[in-house]
C-alpha cells in the first residue's frame, strides 16, 4: 500500500492506495503543530491498516511555496562578488545587497584577490541592520569555490550563530543570477523545512510504518525525505508539483487540459499536453526571477479561498495573504470562502456567520451579502483568468510546447480546465466560461493533491563532476571523492560512471528496478587549456530515473471525505 500526503497552508490532505484504488482519504486542517496535523492525517488514513502494510510513503507540501508567496521569512542578506565587467544594478535581486572586490575567471583561477577589510565591513553592515541569515555568492564559485569559502570562515569565526549558503553549494550550474537567487531563497527557507522534515520523520516512526519515505519535487520526480534536507528548494513547488501529477493520474490517459488548483492559501496553475505535464525549460521562476530549480511549468498565484478580503472606502479588496481561516470557519476576517458559502456554492462552514462576514463588508455600500459575494467570487475569478492567460503566454514559449502544437498541426490551446482543491467547485466553472473552456472537476478533487504524491514514480538522482586535470571526481548525494585513474576519461565514460553510481543508490533504496531507464537533468563540458593546449576537462553531470506517474487512479474508495 502507498500513501501520499499534501501538507498545505490550509488543510493537510492524505490518500491511501492499493495498486490503483483508492482505500482512503482525508483532509485536516493544518495546525501549528505540524506533527498532530500528521498524525491525525495518518490515522484517518490508516485505520485497521498496519504500520508494515505501508510500502512507501510520498509526501508533497506547499509550506515553502506559500512562505514565499506571502514573503513570511526571515530577511537574508546577500554577499555577491561578482567580479569586473557585471553591473549588479542591472539585476533585480532579493534582499539587502552587498558587494565585495574579488574574481574568480570562468577557468576557476583567482585574478582578483579579495579584500578581508571590505568583508568585515560588509559584514558589520548587515549585522547593524539585524540580519542573521546571509547567503555568499560569487559569479563562477562553481569553477572554483575558494572566494565562498573565505568569506564564509571570515563571518563565521566573527558571528558564529549566523546562518550562511554558499552559492557553490546549492546549484552547481553556471549561470549567475540564477544561482543568487535560488541561494537567497535556500537561506530563507532551510531552517523552516528542516522542521517539516523533522515532524515527518516523528510522525512516520510514531506510527510504525517502515516503508520508503519521498518527499516530491518541484519537477514532478522524488527525493528520498532524508536527503531532501540538503536542497530544500528542490521542493519550491512540491504542491503544484502534486496536484499536476493527480490531475495526470485522476484523467483519461493522453488527455490535454489546464490545472486550477484552488487551495485555501495559493492557487496552482499547471499545463498537461497529452497526458504529460508540461516541463520548464528555464527552471522554476520566482517573482519573475528564474532559480536552478528544474521543474514543472507551474505557477502559484497568491489567492485562495482564505485570503483575506477587506472594504477600502467604496472598494471591496482582496489581499493576497491569508490571517486564518474563513469568518464561516471561526477565522478573524471575510474571505472568498464565507463568499461561496453565502451563495450556496460551498457547504463549509456556518452560513450565519458567512452572511455576517460579508454585512461586514457590504452594509457600508448598500450591498447585499449575495450582492458583496458576488463582487468578491467575480475578482477572484478575475485574478486567476488574468494569471491563466499570462501563463499561456510563456506556456507558447516553452520547446514541449512548441512540439506538441507541430503534432497538432495548428497553434491550439488547450480546450478544458480541470479544477481541483478545496476551493474548486465553486470557481471552476467561471473561471473555465471566461477562457472559453469547458469545465471539469475529477472525483477526489479535494485531495487530488495527496493522489498526485501517492502515484508518483520514485526517483534517485545522482550529481558527477569529475576534473580530468586533477585526475578526480565527486559524487554530491554521497559525499564522495575517488580518483579518476584513466587519462581518456571522457564526458560518455563520466555518464556511464554516473549510472553506476546511480543503480547503487537506487539498490540501496530498494529501486533497483527503476534504472533500466535514466533521464538526463544536466551536462555541462568545460575545457581546461594552458598555452594553446587542452591539458583537462571539468564535466558535470545529473541523471535521475525517469519521473512520472506509476498508475492512473480508479475507484474502489472505502472511507473519507465526500467527493
Amino acid at each position: 500500500m502507498h500513501i501520499g500526503i499534501d501538507v498545505g497552508g490550509t488543510f493537510t490532505d492524505a490518500v491511501l492506495m492499493d495498486k490503483g484504488l483508492v482505500k482512503a482519504v482525508a483532509k485536516i486542517p493544518t495546525s501549528r503543530d505540524l506533527l498532530t496535523s500528521l498524525l491525525q492525517a495518518l490515522d484517518a488514513v490508516m485505520q485497521g491498516v498496519g504500520g508494515e502494510q505501508v510500502e512507501r510513503v510520498v509526501f508533497s507540501t506547499t509550506l515553502i511555496t506559500n512562505m514565499i508567496a506571502e514573503k513570511k521569512y526571515d530577511p537574508v542578506g546577500l554577499i555577491l562578488i561578482p567580479g569586473p565587467g557585471l553591473d549588479i544594478g542591472l539585476f533585480r535581486f532579493p534582499g539587502e545587497v552587498r558587494v565585495v572586490q574579488g574574481a574568480i575567471d570562468y577557468r576557476g583561477r583567482e585574478i582578483i584577490p579579495l579584500n578581508m577589510e571590505e568583508v568585515d565591513r560588509v559584514a558589520d553592515d548587515l549585522a547593524a541592520r539585524g540580519y542573521r541569515k546571509v547567503a555568499v555568492v560569487g559569479k563562477f564559485s562553481c569553477r572554483n569555490y575558494l572566494h565562498e569559502k573565505k568569506v564564509a570562515e571570515r563571518i563565521q569565526r566573527r558571528f558564529p550563530e549566523w546562518k550562511l549558503e554558499l552559492g557553490h553549494q546549492v546549484a552547481g550550474q553556471l549561470n549567475f543570477p540564477r544561482r543568487v537567487v535560488s541561494t537567497y531563497l535556500t537561506c530563507a527557507t532551510r531552517e523552516k523545512y528542516r522542521f517539516f522534515v523533522q515532524s515527518v520523520q516523528e510522525a512516520i516512526g510514531q506510527r510504525g510504518i517502515r516503508g520508503k519515505i519521498f518527499i516530491l519535487k518541484a519537477d514532478g520526480g522524488t527525493l528520498p525525505l532524508e536527503g531532501s534536507q540538503e536542497v530544500p528548494m528542490e521542493t519550491i513547488f512540491s504542491g503544484p508539483a502534486a496536484s499536476t501529477l493527480g490531475v495526470q493520474a485522476l484523467l483519461p490517459p493522453g488527455e490535454t487540459a489546464v490545472v486550477v488548483d484552488i487551495g485555501g492559501t495559493t492557487t496552482d496553475l499547471a499545463l498537461i499536453l497529452s497526458g504529460q505535464p508540461l516541463l520548464a525549460s528555464k527552471g522554476a521562476k520566482v517573482d519573475d526571477m528564474f532559480t536552478h530549480v528544474r521543474a514543472l511549468a507551474v505557477k502559484s498565484v497568491p489567492v485562495g479561498g482564505d485570503s483575506v478580503v477587506e472594504r477600502v472606502g467604496r472598494d471591496i479588496i482582496l489581499y493576497s495573504e491569508r490571517l486564518g481561516p474563513p469568518y464561516c470557519l471561526g477565522g478573524p476576517m471575510p474571505t472568498p470562502t464565507d463568499a461561496l458559502r453565502v451563495l450556496g456554492l460551498t457547504k463549509l462552514g456556518d452560513p450565519e456567520r458567512a452572511r455576517q462576514a460579508m454585512n461586514l463588508l457590504g452594509a457600508p455600500l448598500g450591498l447585499s451579502p449575495e450582492g458583496v459575494a458576488e463582487r468578491i467570487i467575480r475578482q477572484v475569478v478575475e485574478t486567476v483568468v488574468e494569471e491563466i492567460e499570462n501563463m499561456f503566454s510563456s506556456w507558447e514559449q516553452e520547446p514541449a510546447y512548441r512540439v506538441w502544437e507541430v503534432l497538432q498541426k495548428k497553434k491550439v490551446r488547450p480546450g478544458t480546465v480541470v479544477g481541483v482543491g478545496g476551493g474548486a467547485p465553486g470557481f471552476i466553472s467561471q473561471i473555465a466560461a471566461r477562457l472559453g473552456c469547458s469545465p471539469v472537476i475529477p472525483p477526489y478533487a479535494p485531495v487530488a493533491n495527496a493522489i498526485g504524491a501517492a502515484v508518483a514514480r520514485p526517483t534517485i538522482q545522482i550529481t558527477l563532476r569529475a576534473d580530468t586535470e586533477q585526475g578526480y571526481y565527486t559524487v554530491n548525494e554521497e559525499g564522495f571523492q575517488g580518483q579518476l585513474d584513466d587519462p581518456a576519461f571522457n564526458e560518455e565514460k563520466a555518464l556511464n560512471l554516473a549510472k553506476r553510481w546511480l543503480a547503487w543508490r537506487a539498490n540501496r533504496y530498494g529501486l533497483e528496478n527503476s534504472v533500466q531507464e535514466v533521464e538526463l537533468l544536466r551536462k555541462e563540458v568545460f575545457n581546461m587549456v594552458r598555452d594553446w593546449v587542452t591539458v583537462g576537462r571539468l564535466i558535470d553531470i545529473t541523471i535521475q530515473t525517469p519521473r512520472g506517474i506509476l498508475y492512473h487512479v480508479g475507484g474502489g474508495r472505502e472511507r473519507g471525505v465526500e467527493e
